[in-house]
């Protein structure tokens, strides 16, 4: 019987390690889906975000050639009724930022990006090949 015991101890801290641990904390219905796709000029990238508009969305690439995506939304709504003195507030907060690594062939000064329907779409334009060779630096030994 003691195996048993001990085996329904474990078994209890386990799953209450598995549903709040971290990990499992980081996933959430609020994390927009995220789809990568190349074609030969561009990488492109769409993120699904509902009921965002451009202004939610904050996107920069770092020095470190990291493309930062964020999303921020705060909604709050008010409902008055004349015959009752009654306030309804709905709180509504959404934040969101996604990092991806660039590659190092794309031409970063042509990145572009829309809002369309719920879906952020950036533009990752590649380097031609004139592109590409002004990025070789040349060193002149002495």
């Amino acid at each position: 019987m003691t195996p048993i015991t001990r085996m329904n101890q474990a078994w209890l801290p386990s799953i209450f390690n598995d549903l709040f641990d971290n990990n499992w904390a980081t996933v959430s219905s609020t994390t927009p889906a995220i789809n990568v796709s190349e074609d030969k000029d561009k990488y492109e990238v769409e993120v699904a975000a509902p009921g965002m508009t451009k202004d939610d969305f904050r996107i920069h690439v770092t020095q470190d050639g990291e493309l930062v995506i964020g999303v921020e939304k705060k909604t709050q709504s008010e409902e008055h009724k004349e015959d009752k003195k009654y306030l309804r507030r709905e709180f509504s907060y959404s934040k969101f930022e996604q990092t991806i690594d660039l590659p190092d062939n794309v031409e970063r000064s042509r990145i572009s990006a829309k809002v369309n329907d719920g879906v952020l779409t950036i533009s990752l334009p590649k380097k031609t090949e004139e592109e590409k060779s002004r990025s070789l630096t040349t060193i002149n030994i002495d």
